[in-house]
This record gives C-alpha cells, structure tokens and sequence, in this order.
C-alpha cells in the first residue's frame, strides 16, 4: 500500500466511524458553520475547563472529507491546553494552504497527516477546514462568555 493509499484509508476509517460524534453536554459554547461552496454543515460544541479543552462534541453532514478532518481534529486537541490547540488549527490550516507542498510532522498532526493530499485541491481546503474553523470560533465564544461570567 503507498502513502496516498494508506491516507485514503485513514480518511474513510474517520468518515465511517466518527469519533466524538454526537452533540454532548456539558458545553460553554455552540456554533454553527456551513460551507456554502458545498453544503458541508456543522454544529460544533465545545467545553473547556481553565485553560484546557475538555470537550469537544459535534453534528455535521456533509463529505467524507469534512467529517473525517473534524473527527481528527476532535482527537487531536481535547484535553489539550488552548493554546496548544490553536497552534495545531495554524498548523493545519498552513498544511492545508500548501497546496500539498507541505511535509507535515506526523508526531503533531498524527492522523490528520492524511489531508496533505486534499491541499492539493483547493476546492476542497474548506471541507477539511470547516470543523476547525467551527472549534476555533467556539473556542473563542466560550472565552468570551467565561470572561462575562468572572466579571
């Protein structure tokens, strides 16, 4: 099996079983995104605890390349500090920017090393992006209403 083949495989095991799938509560923040250029939609919880990202749940229809990123994405930054998770969105939405130029380091992107080849594709860096957009706008919300609720 080549790379090409092997990152196919890691996209449709991700589309087929999504993990983290299913809108969960407790949240701090819900959005609601939609790529227009394909119809991909989303619903995107998030929960953090101080500075780290407890939770991350979502609903979504669309492609398998929207779903598969944002299950990956999922596994990816929960339980990780905010900060470091908005590094992996810059980090992926750089690959992602590459046009498939990019050799991403596997040890940060771990599964999501397999969207290299969708940057390919312009057409289709909105799909892959859409639930990270989705995460750091919700990151973001939920900053914003911890920052009302300490005042």
């Amino acid at each position: 099996m080549n790379v090409e083949q092997m990152y196919q495989e890691i996209i449709l095991d991700h589309y087929q079983e999504k993990h983290n799938s299913g809108l969960r509560e407790p949240f701090g923040a819900e959005v609601e995104q939609v790529n227009p250029t394909c119809g991909d939609e989303i619903t995107l919880r998030v929960n953090l605890e101080g500075d780290k990202i407890a939770d991350v749940s979502y609903d979504s229809e669309g492609c398998s390349i929207s779903q598969a990123s944002t299950s990956v994405m999922t596994d990816l930054v929960i339980g990780k500090p905010i900060e470091e998770a908005m590094s992996l969105y810059e980090y992926f939405r750089e690959m992602m920017e590459s046009q498939g130029e990019m050799a991403p380091d596997e040890d940060k992107l771990e599964d999501g090393i397999a969207f290299i080849g969708v940057a390919q594709f312009p057409g289709r860096v909105k799909c892959a992006m859409l639930g990270w957009s989705a995460l750091r706008d919700a990151i973001a919300r939920a900053l914003s209403a911890q920052e009302k609720e300490n005042k």
